[in-house]
């Protein structure tokens, strides 16, 4: 500590006013908030590895160069096993979205907005943050290769799936691993693989910007990896549609870029390594978990071997037939028996082709006929609206689509607090879903939803009307009208109008881009 407070004085011109011993956060390096008398606080690391501490100074220096956000290290002693570096506050990103992970996944505007800003700055690091990096200052190794990705194979085989007494052939499942690591390994890419890329590792400044931390351990990899570790983090349990939104916004950032595969392709290659940072996950629980006791890994199991569950759903994404037969087996076991009887998810929150205009099947015949076929592309008008002051006009003469009465559940305009907010307000927006009625309600809507806006797409249609009626078109209906729109633009990319009649707003959610 000494030396610490020494380098300190060094760069300062002082001693620190308060000196901080800040929570440990799981490895050898000790922080320390150092205040100054004027109250400017830095961040003081004192590590054990020179290794490990060289790889986090070389790295913050060229990232910081690119103007990339990462704490910037402000001096550091000459064995660089002490470094000062620049406060970037206190909370994380998962401090900041822990309000939706505590509601099971149910994510609010402004969680979901973080969570998108975080994911759009991942391509930044991952590819302008690879160039021009000497990749010989990485640690411990300079690049995700062979012998790393057996190694972690092996982990999970060793620490997890040995631990449950699973029956198993050594020899076959070796030869499946080998097999992945090859199909994993396939592509080489120039980029930068952060390794352990999750919101503990994000950190929020006071304007809402994403800051990455911890990084050390990056080297030169495949980007799929960091985006499956983010989205798929076992605890974080983000819901299906928040989940494909994100992969939608993290490709195109992407593409902005470098040039990237079709979406097909990049699915493809993103299910692969999110099996494998499944895997490589349930082993590090199975070794802190079963074999050092530590009842934070045990109690993480169960999402980690839900998330595998719903990931067998589709089997046609991993041609390895015995570790499928040997992961379908483990997930069966009754140990690992689902919280919830049943799985409510039945999709993997992979991004599918649902985006791309589906051809009409031959054995529709004529019978699909319409003067409107053929035309596309297709617009979805979404309303919301008070039933006092009547439906609303449909102008494209089609005859108005559906209309969904929202009475029948819970309304937040009987109390105080929410009188003067709209169902776009966070407050209410935790009322509604706390309650879980409109949830419910919107469950059978985004099913009728999906069969008509797909059919519409396959037969060439060009508009969709939805629309929401409540009391005084102020809370429920609002709330729904707007999260049919961001569902419906998500999950088939189409053009979606959203207008709030009675709050007399509108706003224009973009059809996705083509490629």
């Amino acid at each position: 500590m000494e030396k610490l407070l020494q380098l300190y004085q060094q760069w300062n011109g002082n001693n620190p006013k308060d000196v901080e011993q800040l929570p440990g956060a799981g490895s050898n390096r000790t922080y320390y908030r150092l205040t100054s008398q004027e109250g400017v606080s830095v961040i003081g690391v004192i590590g054990t590895s020179r290794d490990e501490n060289h790889a986090f100074i070389g790295l913050s220096q060229h990232f910081t160069h690119l103007r990339l956000p990462v704490p910037e290290v402000l001096i550091a002693t000459d064995d660089e096993l002490r470094y000062i570096q620049r406060d970037l506050g206190t909370q994380s990103l998962y401090d900041a979205i822990e309000g939706g992970r505590r509601a099971g996944g149910r994510y609010n505007k402004k969680e979901s907005d973080l969570l998108v800003n975080t994911i759009r700055m991942l391509p930044e690091m991952q590819i302008r943050g690879a160039r021009g990096l000497q990749w010989d200052i990485c640690y411990p190794q300079p690049e995700f290769d062979e012998t790393s990705v057996l190694f972690d194979l092996n982990y999970f085989k060793y620490c997890f799936l040995k631990a449950t007494d699973l029956e198993f052939h050594e020899l076959k499942l070796e030869a499946n691993f080998r097999l992945f690591a090859k199909d994993l390994l396939a592509e080489k890419m120039e980029a930068f693989l952060y390794r352990d890329f999750q919101a503990r590792n994000v950190m929020i400044d006071a304007h809402g910007n994403p800051f990455f931390i911890d990084f050390q351990g990056g080297r030169k990899g495949p980007v799929y990896y960091d985006l499956a570790s983010f989205l798929w983090q076992a605890s974080a349990r983000y819901p299906d549609r928040l989940r494909r939104k994100l992969v939608l916004e993290y490709y195109n950032a992407l593409s902005q870029l470098t040039e990237v595969p079709s979406k097909r392709h990049f699915t493809h290659r993103l299910a692969l390594f999110v099996l494998f940072r499944t895997l490589q996950v349930l082993g590090a629980y199975g070794f802190r978990g079963y074999f050092e006791r530590k009842k934070y890994f045990l109690d993480s199991i169960p999402q980690a071997m839900q998330n595998l569950r719903i990931l067998l759903t589709r089997p046609d994404l991993f041609p390895y037939p015995y570790l499928v037969d040997v992961l379908k087996r483990l997930t069966a076991l009754p140990q690992f028996k689902a919280e919830d009887e049943q799985i409510r998810e039945r999709t993997d929150g992979l991004p599918t082709t649902d985006n791309d205009v589906v051809k009409a099947h031959p054995a529709d015949g004529k019978s699909s006929f319409s003067k409107y076929d053929g035309k596309g592309p297709l617009v979805v008008r979404v309303f919301s609206f008070s039933f006092k002051k009547g439906i609303p006009e449909d102008e494209s003469g089609n005859g108005g689509g559906y209309v969904f009465d929202c009475r029948s559940t819970h309304n937040p305009g009987r109390y105080e607090p929410y009188k003067k907010l709209t169902g776009l307000d966070e407050p209410v927006i935790r009322f509604l879903e706390d309650d879980g009625e409109i949830l419910t309600f919107l469950d059978s809507v985004y099913r009728l939803a999906d069969h008509h806006v797909r059919r519409f797409m396959q037969r060439g249609f060009t508009s969709l009307m939805f629309s929401f009626g409540c009391t005084g078109g102020q809370h429920r209906s609002v709330y729904c009208a707007q999260h049919l729109a961001e569902y419906i633009n998500t999950k088939f990319g189409v053009e979606v109008r959203i207008c709030h009649r009675e709050q007399d707003t509108s706003s224009l959610l973009p059809a996705a881009m083509k490629r």
